[in-house]
């Protein structure tokens, strides 16, 4: 039996209205914007990425969270598009600049944060100064891999600057992100470790500051735009975000300070 021309024509409103559906899907999802951010700042930018996405509808943030060294290599390789990149160092954004990976003239300082040493909440005592981790009660100190871990690169400094890296390297326990040297200390799997005053503050149960440390240079956290984003507009509206004052006040929650 052959189909009528009405069925016929029902038929083909139907398959319409799943090109139609299926082209709305794709739009919705034409506007991810892909994220690839310091370790440290996982808690702050999940909060802001539901901020932005309702402010700019039909956007979806995806956040990719590591040691910003590592993030850069993913970049470099060119592997999964990422549109847009926050350090925790300026070394390391200086590095993409010249690699002409970002948008240097987009290129924005929008935080800033500060070093200190921790210990497990159980320690029976704290140092009260760097040079005490030199001493032998300190065995094992939590330090981001100074080669790809911005907050072991600051570490390392403070600590060459005092004399003191030749007697703490041996003891220490390289950690691949900044998370993981907390990490490490919160299950007193170590003495001590560097991290950032914004770390400490997410485990107070578990690790207490025992002192803050002055680096060489002020710790602030640039964020660019890639230059091979597919959505250039939205990774630099993005970048601008982050220095809104909404955005500025859900980085200050978590303990951050303006650049």
């Amino acid at each position: 039996m052959q189909s009528s021309p009405s069925r016929h024509a029902a038929s083909l409103r139907g398959a319409l209205v799943l090109v139609v559906l299926a082209a709305s899907v794709t739009v919705a999802h034409a506007a991810d914007l892909t994220v690839s951010a310091a370790a440290s700042l996982t808690n702050a930018f999940k909060d802001l990425g539901p901020i932005f996405e309702a402010a700019n509808p039909g956007t979806r943030v995806l956040f990719n969270f590591g040691a910003s060294g590592a993030l850069l290599q993913q970049i470099a390789k060119g592997g999964a598009p990422v549109d847009v990149f926050a350090s925790a160092d300026q070394e390391t954004m200086d590095q993409a600049q010249r690699d002409g990976l970002v948008q240097a003239a987009q290129r924005r300082d929008f935080v800033s944060n500060t070093l200190v040493v921790i210990v497990p909440t159980s320690a029976a005592s704290a140092p009260k100064a760097v040079t005490e981790l030199a001493e032998a009660r300190y065995q094992r100190i939590a330090i981001g891999l100074p080669a790809s871990v911005p907050v072991g690169h600051y570490t390392k400094g403070v600590l060459e600057a005092a004399g003191l890296w030749s007697a703490i390297e041996p003891k220490m326990v390289g950690a691949n992100t900044v998370r993981q040297a907390l990490d490490y200390v919160a299950r007193a799997e170590v003495d001590a470790g560097f991290v950032y005053a914004t770390d400490a503050a997410l485990m107070p149960d578990k690790v207490k500051v025992a002192l803050t440390v002055p680096t060489p240079t002020p710790v602030r956290y640039p964020a660019a735009p890639i230059v091979a984003s597919a959505n250039a507009q939205i990774a630099a509206k993005f970048v601008d975000f982050l220095q809104s004052a909404p955005a500025q006040a859900v980085l200050a929650k978590y303990g951050f300070g303006r650049p």
